[in-house]
């Protein structure tokens, strides 16, 4: 049996975790460590059973370790976003992690990057972009069109025919309403109903959910 691709995953907090635990019971990669850009002090660290590698400045050697993929367990979107292009310069792949107690369609495209965690459901024609997250029982109803690194939180609920940005967060427990169209850079706070479209780079919440302000 050939051995099973190396693979880093970019952060070491909580989704770092989540992303890890999916890879593993995937089973398709072998996890050698994680990379933490913020704590330059926890290099060497033990974090989930593995070292934290260094930061961004080990991207340029991993390759030297036979780390062929990689995947970004941070979860602002944001943050993905800025550092794939990073790991991609490097010519590292991305991995895609979706946990088997999750629900995806056949008809479903999920991006490279992405992670869709235990619960999720997908349903048919949908798209979703590289380094989007389908967060803990989360759904995203038939043919939405997600942009690049989009998280839809835990619980929060998609109809069909959404149409959500690149980097927009959709906060925990929300609901939107089917055929509703959310800008790029947007967040709806936890537990809004989006029952009209939202601009970009705003900021929205409540029942219904309503512009707060602009995040630019």
């Amino acid at each position: 049996m050939s051995p099973k691709p190396k693979l880093v995953i970019w952060g070491a907090a909580g989704h770092a975790l989540v992303a890890a635990d999916i890879l593993r019971l995937q089973n398709q990669f072998e996890i050698v460590g994680f990379l933490d850009d913020v704590n330059a002090g926890r290099k060497g660290e033990i974090f989930d059973g593995l070292p934290i590698l260094g930061g961004r400045e080990q991207i340029q050697d991993l390759q030297l370790l036979g780390v062929s993929h990689a995947i970004i367990g941070i979860g602002d979107g944001h943050a993905r976003l800025r550092l794939a292009p990073i790991i991609e310069a490097v010519g590292l792949q991305f991995a895609t992690a979706i946990h088997p107690a999750a629900t995806v369609a056949a008809s479903a495209n999920i991006g490279a990057g992405s992670v869709v965690v235990a619960g999720a459901i997908i349903n048919p024609a949908c798209q979703l972009g590289r380094h989007c997250i389908v967060n803990t029982g989360a759904t995203v109803d038939h043919e939405c069109r997600l942009g690049d690194g989009v998280h839809i939180g835990p619980g929060a609920h998609l109809g069909g025919r959404v149409e959500i940005g690149d980097g927009t967060w959709i906060g925990i427990g929300a609901t939107v309403r089917d055929r509703i169209r959310i800008g790029s850079q947007t967040m709806i706070g936890a537990g809004s109903v989006v029952v009209k479209d939202i601009p970009e780079r705003a900021l929205a919440y409540g029942v219904p959910a309503h512009f707060v302000r602009d995040l630019t």
